[in-house]
């Protein structure tokens, strides 16, 4: 048995504030901030630009994000997801240029997110949140067994831009124990605690980005960064069981997630108990049919939202499910090919009149950020801007090119995404914060996670570490190796293909967790150890 009831780690626990994040340096940035009287805004703007450091692979000022802030009875999502730049085209560009190169990536809005936040809602200047950002890129971090893990897989991605090489695979290649500096990083953040956005978007940074891309044969351009603005939105939300869940609204898949939930909330979960061939069946079907409703609406330019999160088209969803029968999936990501039985989408328009890396900061006052961001793929593009220390995401390799898909590139779109920061509230009273990163596994990631809280009553570390499942294309479902033996056998009776992955996969996501105890007000947070998660509290 693991030595925590559930779980092989301890859940961090404080009064005056919680930290949990991809990196224990990270985590320890935010702290920081809290322990110096900064808020919980403060504390997740560190965090974030210090990702950018000691996890370079998964987050930077080079990408995009989204954020969920609660204050009391306030809820607010800020999305800093860049536009696709006005000179694309997808006619004018191949599939593996869109993987990665100068032409991958949409217009970079972390950093205009990160200021939009603290000039809203932090409590300290610029200079205070970036200085451990600043500190570890120019006095070096050590390297992780998990960053060389990621850096090592990377080496094809960072091998499309010399600049990338010499960042990321210079003096002889990383190694564990290594300290590292980014000199040039932190150069640029000490331009943006002088000029803030400004200097980035308009000034001297963007310049820098434009030229290299440009001349690297790319798309982005001194126009898309200075039109881009962070946008202050309102969250989805639906009821379930008594709980308010609260994730990002559309253009974004979060819907995907919690239409799963209100499929799910319509049996009896508990009493199947946890990682069992009945509940494995029924959340399987029930991302199938979320995800065919992603697939046919969520890049729409207005999917019809209310009727998707219905308790009414739930049930209707629901009785689709065979209860003993797997079906035939679209998969993930669309296809010009349909496969003979594919599950198709629902009709939420008929129910549309009925009344959706990853950290998280919360402090002694109530205020909660979630937050999820990423560079596409680990070093996103595997492009690199000159002078700047940073590598542009690759958030277009997740449009197509064929004009038929929904989701085809076009010039001066928002790029849709899977990244779903999710709270929790009971009585108005916070109670979770969960997320994960993951690409299109995070919309079946993170349902996992809550139901785990919500249902099974675990911990928030051992929901996080809970063995998971993720579901493709036809019957193809990924399950981790800790699902037991007999579990495994009884899905593939019911039709399931199913692929055993690690006992720890990164491929399940990497949660980070903190949870509210509703009647001490205690913090408890909880880190995901597939990747180098790392949760604290004061």
């Amino acid at each position: 048995m693991p030595p925590h009831r559930n779980a092989y780690r301890p859940t961090v626990m404080g009064t005056r504030g919680a930290v949990a994040s991809a990196h224990p340096l990270a985590s320890m940035a935010g702290i920081q901030m809290l322990l110096a009287g900064g808020n919980a805004v403060d504390a997740a703007v560190a965090v974030a630009s210090t990702l950018n450091v000691v996890e370079p692979f998964m987050s930077g000022i080079g990408g995009i994000g989204l954020m969920l802030i609660s204050r009391g009875r306030e809820r607010h999502v800020l999305d800093f997801i860049g536009l696709v730049p006005r000179a694309a085209d997808p006619a004018t560009c191949t599939e593996d240029e869109l993987a990665g190169g100068p032409k991958a990536c949409a217009t970079p809005g972390n950093l205009g997110g990160w200021l939009a936040a603290l000039e809203r809602f932090g409590s300290m200047d610029r200079a205070r949140v970036l200085a451990p950002a600043i500190g570890l890129a120019e006095g070096g971090a050590p390297l992780t067994f998990k960053n060389v893990d990621f850096f090592e897989a990377a080496r094809a991605t960072l091998g499309r831009s010399q600049e990338a090489q010499r960042l990321y695979w210079g003096n002889g290649g990383p190694r564990a124990g290594a300290v590292v500096t980014y000199k040039e990083l932190a150069g640029t953040l000490r331009q943006v605690v002088e000029g803030g956005s400004e200097v980035f978007y308009r000034g001297p940074i963007a310049k820098a980005i434009a030229r290299a891309v440009r001349e690297a044969g790319g798309w982005l351009g001194e126009e898309d960064l200075a039109a881009f603005k962070p946008e202050w939105r309102e969250p989805a939300t639906i009821a379930y069981r008594g709980h308010d869940v609260y994730s990002v609204p559309p253009p974004f898949s979060a819907f995907q997630m919690l239409e799963t939930l209100n499929v799910l909330e319509g049996y009896d979960v508990r009493a199947w108990g946890h990682n069992s061939v009945d509940y494995l069946h029924h959340l399987i079907e029930a991302v199938k049919l979320a995800s065919a409703d992603r697939l046919a609406y969520a890049y729409r330019p207005d999917p019809p939202l209310r009727g998707l999160l219905s308790k009414t088209y739930a049930a209707s969803q629901r009785a689709r499910i065979d209860p003993v029968r797997a079906g035939v999936s679209e998969g993930e990501r669309w296809s010009p090919v349909r496969l003979p039985g594919q599950i198709a989408e629902g009709h939420p328009a008929d129910f549309q009149n009925e009344h959706t890396t990853h950290f998280a900061c919360a402090d002694a006052s109530g205020t909660v950020v979630t937050v999820t961001q990423t560079l596409g793929v680990p070093f996103g593009s595997g492009f690199a801007v000159p002078g700047t220390g940073l590598v542009l995401n690759n958030i277009l390799k997740w449009m197509d090119r064929d004009r038929e898909s929904p989701n085809v590139l076009r010039a001066g779109r928002k790029a849709g995404t899977m990244m779903s920061p999710t709270q929790v509230f009971r009585d108005g009273q916070f109670l979770v914060s969960i997320g994960t990163p993951g690409s299109y596994g995070i919309l079946q990631t993170t349902p996992q996670m809550l139901v785990n809280v919500l249902e099974f009553g675990m911990n928030i570390q051992e929901a996080i570490e809970a063995p998971r499942v993720r579901v493709y294309r036809d019957r193809l479902v990924d399950a981790e190796a800790r699902i037991a033996g007999e579990t495994r056998v009884a899905l593939a009776g019911r039709g399931h293909q199913v692929n055993v992955i690690d006992e720890w996969s990164w491929i399940v996501g990497g949660g980070q967790g903190i949870v509210r105890d509703r009647e001490s007000g205690a913090l408890m947070a909880g880190a995901d150890p597939r990747r180098d998660g790392y949760a604290l509290a004061i």
